[in-house]
């Protein structure tokens, strides 16, 4: 059998691992240091473009002062009367918000806010209380509707009372 050298690729040279490296690149530390290398050659710099063009993000702005004092965003509220109706007939009832609450499945936070007024209104909280109270209350938006006389009805001449109108 011939004899081969089975670690023949192997390189047995001495490898330095560690900090005691003999052709070491000094980094400067300081904006003096950097702007010597600069000038003597030894940096290069590159201008980014661009960068640093996300400021506003993390900055508040003039924009966002203008989004919170616009009055397109700001919710109606409760009307004062609407608080007070309810605070009256709840009283009359000799119920607490938290008895109102309850009998209208939502939290006496709620009744609470209905009644200090700064709630947003809605319509179906609104109904279920007037059924709980067994009052009326004034709705928000809605201004009471003016009644027509029967008068003022009368004076057209050729009205016609119901139904679409009439084809020609």
């Amino acid at each position: 059998m011939p004899n081969t050298n089975i670690q023949g690729g192997q390189d047995w040279g001495s490898v330095n691992v560690g900090r005691a490296s003999a052709n070491r690149v000094s980094v400067p530390k300081s904006a003096a240091g950097v702007s010597r290398a600069k000038a003597m050659g030894l940096v290069q710099t590159e201008r980014k473009y661009g960068a640093g063009g996300n400021a506003s993000a993390h900055t508040a702005s003039i924009n966002a002062r203008k989004i919170e004092e616009s009055d397109e965003l700001k919710l109606k509220k409760v009307d004062k009367s609407l608080s007070k109706a309810i605070q009256q007939a709840r009283m009359a009832k000799k119920m607490t918000q938290k008895d109102l609450a309850t009998k209208i499945n939502e939290k006496p936070q709620v009744v609470g806010e209905y009644e200090s007024g700064k709630a947003v209104p809605n319509g179906q909280l609104i109904s279920k209380m007037e059924r709980v109270l067994g009052v009326k209350l004034p709705r928000p938006g809605k201004k009471p509707a003016a009644k027509k006389s029967a008068a003022a009805g009368a004076t057209k001449a050729g009205a016609v009372r119901g139904g679409p109108p009439k084809r020609r």
